[in-house]
């Protein structure tokens, strides 16, 4: 199989960190077209969930019939994946694995603006402070691929942004040595 000329960026960490503004800033400011997948939308406009749980105001993923609709767009790469998530993605698709942080207590405020039932604020800042979901990453990916980012000011976004688009023009030379 032809390697894919642009990266699959996967941008992953505890709701509120920041994923859907890195992953559509990025996009606007990669060298390479990307494409933005919020892997959540993709859920819901695509069908791709058992059952909506009212407690938790989340679905429950059909994690098979995902990949199964991901895999096509993954293979052609140039894809940005952003989800709360990473270990459901096979370790194979991944070139990089961006995981964001974000301070608890500032999480916490994000998260209630957005109107979250306290259990679940409580249950993502547990998750945060537990660092859940870089070790997720770091278990499921080769340590080289995972970078972990602070996002909780806009100079920080900004730097990740301009990390990331190094790491992509890296990623570009690399490949073209490899042909």
């Amino acid at each position: 199989m032809a390697r894919p000329s642009a990266p699959v960026i996967v941008i992953t960490g505890t709701p509120g960190t920041g994923k859907t503004t890195h992953a559509q800033l990025l996009c606007n400011e990669s060298p390479i077209p990307l494409r933005h997948i919020n892997v959540g939308d993709w859920v819901k406009e695509k069908g791709l969930y058992e059952e909506y749980d009212d407690e938790w105001q989340s679905y429950t993923v059909d994690e098979d019939r995902l990949l199964d609709e991901l895999e096509p767009v993954v293979a052609e790469g140039g894809v940005v994946l952003d989800w709360h998530t990473c270990e459901v993605f096979p370790e194979r698709w991944a070139d990089l694995v961006v995981v964001l942080r974000c301070d608890h207590s500032q999480l916490w405020e994000r998260l209630e603006k957005r109107g979250y039932p306290l259990k679940k604020v409580q249950e993502n800042n547990e998750a945060e402070i537990m660092q859940v979901v870089l070790e997720e990453a770091r278990s499921s990916y080769p340590e080289e691929i995972v970078i972990e980012l602070k996002s909780e000011t806009m100079e920080d976004m900004e730097a990740n942004i301009s990390r990331i688009v190094e790491w992509i023009t890296e990623w570009r030379k690399q490949q073209a040595k490899s042909i």
